[in-house]
């Protein structure tokens, strides 16, 4: 059996939801029992993953998705890529919405059923280099 492309199923994800900041179009790609992973909690379904994903483009205003690389294993049934969100902070992680330019990278791992659904991701931020610059500009406002 020749292994699925899973680096173009996700890209197509990726630009489909994130870099089109459309939420709905995660119907098109995940099981409906989806788990996406994220900071230590499961976020299990469809519905809830498209709750989840859009809440958080909108603590982030003018909300840029930028894929830096992605590869899979060899029969496709993991992905991984390495991506940058950009914009401007409207409460991202907690943080008051200061409106100030913000930019954290992360990795996302998937699990790619035989039919090209997406089945799970595991997905790390670099909440630290967040915290850092949110950190930063408030210990400078004083």
């Amino acid at each position: 059996m020749k292994p699925i492309n899973s680096v173009e199923i996700v890209e197509q994800f990726w630009a489909a939801v994130w870099k089109a900041q459309n939420p709905q179009a995660i119907d098109r790609f995940v099981v409906d029992d989806f788990v996406l992973t994220t900071g230590g909690v499961d976020v299990v379904s469809k519905r809830k993953f498209k709750e989840w994903a859009s809440a958080f483009m909108e603590k982030i205003n003018d909300f840029q998705f930028e894929v830096l690389e992605t590869f899979q294993n060899a029969d496709g049934t993991r992905v991984a890529s390495r991506w940058r969100v950009t914009g401007r902070n409207n409460g991202v992680f907690g943080a008051p919405a200061d409106q100030r330019p913000i930019s954290f990278t992360g990795t996302a791992v998937w699990a790619v059923r035989g039919d090209g659904k997406l089945l799970h991701n595991w997905v790390e931020r670099s909440s630290l280099e967040l915290f850092q610059q949110l950190h930063d500009r408030g210990c400078s406002n004083g």
